[in-house]
């Protein structure tokens, strides 16, 4: 910083200060405070899409990987017989989710990226202009209040030298004239990148939700090609116990072997 910024924000910290205590009058200016509150809503849920738009692709790569993996274990359950019904349906499994796996970068990963992520990423990178200009704002009306509170001083406790009071009221009227100029530009444009977010982020949402149908359709259609390995009656016996039966029945054998113990 230079040496003239350091005295501004030096000058800028004493009169906030002194606003905090009551010495300075705080300019309020309510209609910008509401398009300034609009706008903070629209940079954090944008902050929090783009977080969770990452995370979901994440979380499928994670799943795609998982089934992965169940799918490499069970193929090693049933090596030892091949021609089983059961072997059947694991090695079927296997070559159903390892396209799955693939699939995500291939055919999600990429166009995930251009249409969502890379959209929403550009939208939150605006706002580090966008606070930049409400910071000037800011930083303006403090020199506006600093500016006004000197000539309200000079009015009410005249200096022995005339020219003071002329000065401290063209410094007024020129740091009124900026502050009012920025104040003015926020008020009107804030409202329309308010309004922007939806044309902007119309096409990534559509862009999502057809890519989220497109893995749910190719995942159900590569795992529906594994059911037939299974009986008809599979989903009946799940339904009425039959299979909680089968698997105590296992348990009870595995019990009755030596190594498990008294």
């Amino acid at each position: 910083m230079s040496w003239g910024g350091l005295k501004k924000a030096t000058s800028r910290m004493g009169t906030t200060i002194m606003q905090k205590t009551g010495q300075i009058e705080r300019t309020v200016d309510r209609e910008f405070a509401e398009e300034e509150g609009r706008y903070r809503v629209l940079e954090k849920e944008c902050g929090n899409l783009q977080k969770d738009a990452k995370t979901y692709l994440d979380a499928l790569r994670s799943m795609a990987s998982a089934q992965a993996r169940i799918a490499e274990t069970i193929s090693l359950f049933y090596s030892a017989d091949r021609s089983s019904d059961g072997a059947m349906a694991g090695h079927a499994y296997k070559a159903a989710v390892d396209e799955l796996d693939a699939g995500v970068g291939r055919e999600l990963d990429a166009p995930y990226r251009a249409t969502v992520l890379e959209p929403v990423g550009k939208l939150n990178s605006y706002f580090a202009t966008i606070n930049a200009a409400i910071d000037k704002r800011n930083h303006k009306m403090i020199d506006y209040d600093a500016a006004r509170a000197k000539v309200k001083k000079l009015v009410e406790k005249p200096s022995d030298d005339t020219t003071k009071l002329p000065r401290a009221q063209q410094e007024h009227d020129e740091a009124k004239d900026i502050f009012n100029l920025l104040n003015d530009q926020l008020i009107a444009e804030l409202p329309l990148l308010v309004d922007l977010r939806i044309p902007y982020l119309d096409p990534s949402f559509e862009a999502m939700v057809r890519s989220q149908l497109r893995f749910a359709e190719e995942g159900y259609e590569k795992l529906s090609g594994v059911q037939r390995y299974f009986a008809d009656n599979i989903r009946d016996d799940y339904a009425n116990g039959a299979l909680d039966g089968q698997v105590e029945a296992a348990l009870e054998e595995m019990k009755e072997l030596s190594i498990y113990g008294p």
